[in-house]
């Protein structure tokens, strides 16, 4: 079984700075993706950064420059950075990875239980 676990949201004014984290546990083989996706009230999820096991990085047009998703590897940790927030950025932001347990089993997502960001004076 494979869980994870964020932390780092919280209240920030506009103009301000997060660093979210999200930490995997378990039976990791490998892990091919690793990201972030938020959902606002009211909104569909969506997804906010991503970063393949290439290290590849791609962002949301919303974030781009403002965001930066990077991975700890060791520890299978993820992180977010988040600088210059806006109100806009507030949202439930959820860990996603894919990964697998096994050479024989494929690799199938899984999702941490989200963390509330709010942005506001």
């Amino acid at each position: 079984q494979v869980q994870l676990v964020e932390s780092g949201g919280g209240l920030v004014q506009p103009g301000g700075s997060l660093r979210l984290s999200c930490a995997a546990s378990g039976s990791i083989l490998s892990i091919s993706k690793m990201a972030w996706y938020r959902q606002a009230p009211g909104k569909e999820r969506e997804l906010a950064a991503i970063i393949i096991s290439g290290g590849m990085t791609n962002y949301a047009d919303s974030v781009k420059g403002r965001f930066t998703i990077s991975r700890d590897n060791a520890k299978n940790t993820i992180f977010l950075q988040m600088n210059s927030l806006k109100a806009e950025d507030t949202a439930v932001y959820y860990c996603n990875i894919r990964t697998r347990t096994s050479y024989t089993g494929g690799y199938f997502e899984v999702w941490g239980q989200g963390t509330l960001v709010t942005v506001s004076s």
